[in-house]
């Protein structure tokens, strides 16, 4: 889900590359149900979108990386301890209502279609703030 609503923001930019790999990501799952549903409902769609796990080239390819979670944030450091300077949590920059600034984006792994929402939600809040920090880190 981060992917697709990361590509839709960054829709038109060609000074990003959008990616996402998961630190216990089974290769070459399709984007759940639940995830299409919802990207669909914004007019969103993952063409080809295969899970992959995170990867040394990815890491090195990377600018930034973005944990949806302290504990994927603690693996990636552990994983790759020469490129931390590159790793920050999602929400690290915005404030989620009800959650505060730097929290975990919820896992919504067999909890409904309204914890997918849960998930879409806290991106929405915490994506525009990764993409100024991006902008402010990059110099674009």
């Amino acid at each position: 889900m981060a992917e697709g609503l990361f590509r839709a923001a960054v829709s038109g930019r060609e000074d990003f590359e959008v990616a996402s790999a998961g630190v216990a990501a089974y290769p070459g799952s399709p984007v759940s149900a639940e995830t299409a549903a919802i990207l669909k409902d914004r007019g969103i769609v993952l063409k080809g979108f295969a899970s992959q796990p995170v990867s040394e080239e990815l890491v090195e390819r990377a600018s930034h990386v973005f944990a949806m979670t302290r504990s994927h944030l603690q693996a990636l450091e552990s994983l790759f301890p020469d490129d931390t300077d590159k790793f920050y949590l999602a929400c690290e920059f915005a404030d989620v209502p009800g959650r505060g600034v730097a929290c975990d984006v919820p896992d919504p792994i067999g909890m409904g279609r309204s914890a997918y929402e849960d998930v879409a939600r806290t991106l929405d809040v915490a994506i525009p703030s990764i993409i100024a920090f991006i902008d402010q880190t990059s110099g674009a």
